[in-house]
């Protein structure tokens, strides 16, 4: 993506945070932008030279707000809440979060409320542009002032001083011979600008932004797997009817029940076998569960796309309000609003694996699987087929349940209980990101029995018709795992289909059909 991405703090979209965080796109800020940032700076440098206490200006933090600060020590006091608060822990954030975490943090501050200054958005723009990132760690965020312990040593980066670490070009170094290196100058912290770092989920939504991203890709990967394994489980369509469908509108439904019939049109597997009145429900019920887990993504996406361009500090610099005091505190940096979203994400996500788990299973076991060679096995040479394949999607989907619980639902008080209900919606989004990562092998070893399914009634039936859109499918697939070596292990077979749906090769067998987002 060749195109500069002019930020403005209101039209960022999901698309836009994935093209930054993983194509590199070059990233500017608008002079509608710069002009707004300028006054509501304008207005906090004045406020620092009067009397009148402004949280977080010339008072301190949190429980500490009641203790004033001498405006001769503003910039101090910046630099110590961010040395203060870098207090994460665990593996390193991957670089794409990170690098997603910047761009919606500039973004927030673009927006003209935060009373800091432009340089602050204009260097986590140049670090982005030049592909120099914070080395955060991923632990740390109750999502209660907003993400807090990530978000301050993104700040560390930033600041003048001997702290920080980066990833510059792929290399890990401290954060002066990373910012040196890449020309960019390090920062002398002012008043209000350590806060306006620090206060908001924009870790959350980061992880969440690319999360959901991943989830639509997923879901409609596991919609061409599903009319695969259908098909070559010989299944019956009357399920998939849009007059069916029309009876209990659910708009997911309608649409995942639509794209069946259109990957299944024309086939000759299908209703081949008239006694069989009705099929098993990892069967006929996929679009009523893909189907509810297409309306919980565009639930989330909904939520999340809000967060995107959302003011998230405290306090606020509001100029246009009547009272003289421009800075109102509320609760805007409160996680909760996309830690929901994200565990409905996850729930969503679960079941979309777990539903691929029992279409796996029927295809791998004989007595279920209309006639298919128990596990999927060759008959022309001894080998045990798709039987551990299906116990590691077992194993997956356990994980998933495990990962499940919605961490939303917890609080615990910090701070000296005045941060006393937090959101834990950093957790929501990290165990949103696994799942969606296991979800998406499960998937892929589906993919696998249903490659190996299909190929196995062509050979009963060479002359047989698939489905318009499960022949592509057959073929895209196919063509992925002959391109191994030929003694590959079910493992490598798994990554590379793997690797296959996070490139999108799916999405081209779906010209035509309808997409979540």
């Amino acid at each position: 993506m060749n195109d500069t991405l002019a930020i403005d703090g209101s039209s960022l979209c999901i698309r836009d945070v994935v093209g930054v965080a993983r194509s590199g796109r070059q990233v500017t800020l608008s002079g509608a932008a710069r002009a707004r940032m300028l006054e509501s700076y304008a207005w906090v440098k004045q406020a620092t030279t009067q009397d009148k206490p402004v949280y977080g200006v010339n008072t301190g933090f949190g429980s500490l707000a009641r203790v004033k600060i001498d405006p001769a020590h503003s910039s101090q006091l910046s630099l110590n809440l961010i040395r203060s608060h870098a207090a994460g822990v665990g593996p390193i954030l991957p670089v794409a979060e990170t690098r997603a975490m910047m761009l919606l943090r500039a973004n927030a501050l673009a927006k003209g409320v935060s009373g800091c200054r432009p340089v602050l958005v204009e260097t986590l723009l140049q670090m982005l542009n030049a592909d120099i990132t914070p080395m955060v760690p991923s632990q740390g965020s109750c999502g209660s002032s907003g993400d807090l312990a990530p978000l301050a040593h993104l700040g560390l980066v930033l600041a003048e001083g001997d702290h920080g670490r980066v990833r510059y070009k792929g290399q890990e170094m401290s954060a002066a011979e990373g910012m040196a290196a890449a020309g960019i100058d390090r920062l002398q912290m002012e008043a209000k600008d350590g806060l306006a770092i620090t206060n908001g989920a924009q870790l959350t939504t980061a992880i969440g932004a690319l999360a959901l991203h991943d989830a639509i890709s997923l879901v409609e990967a596991a919609e061409l797997a599903a009319a695969m394994s259908i098909e070559a489980l010989r299944g019956a369509s009357r399920a998939f009817l849009a007059s069916v469908h029309e009876l209990r509108p659910y708009a997911g439904a309608i649409a995942t029940a639509a794209n069946l019939r259109t990957l299944l049109e024309g086939s000759e597997l299908m209703d081949s076998m008239p006694e069989k009145l009705q099929d098993a429900y990892s069967l006929r019920c996929t679009p009523q569960v893909l189907g509810a887990c297409r309306d919980a993504i565009r639930y989330a996406v909904e939520q999340v796309s809000i967060e995107l361009n959302a003011a998230t500090d405290n306090p606020l610099i509001i100029l246009d309000e009547a009272s003289d005091n421009k800075a109102f505190s509320a609760g805007m940096f409160h996680g909760e609003p996309v830690g929901i979203p994200l565990d409905v994400l996850k729930i969503a996500v679960a079941e979309v694996a777990n539903l691929s788990e029992r279409r796996l299973y029927r295809l791998t076991t004989g007595s279920l699987s209309q006639r298919l060679p128990p596990a999927l096995a060759s008959k022309d040479r001894p080998e045990l087929g798709m039987m551990v394949p299906q116990t590691t999607a077992a194993a997956l989907v356990s994980e998933n349940k495990a990962l499940g619980w919605p961490a939303s639902m917890d609080s615990i008080p910090t701070c000296e209980d005045q941060e006393d209900h937090v959101a834990m919606s950093t957790t929501a989004a990290r165990r949103a990101a696994s799942v969606i990562v296991n979800a998406r092998r499960v998937v892929a070893i589906e993919l696998l029995g249903a490659v190996r399914a299909l190929q196995f009634r062509q050979s009963e039936a060479p002359r047989v018709t698939l489905g318009q859109g499960t022949a592509q499918g057959l073929e895209r697939a196919a063509s992925v795992l002959s391109g191994l070596d030929s003694d590959a292990t079910p493992s490598a077979q798994i990554e590379a289909l793997n690797t296959w749906i996070v490139a999108g090769g799916h999405t081209d067998v779906r010209s035509g059909l309808e997409r979540i987002a």
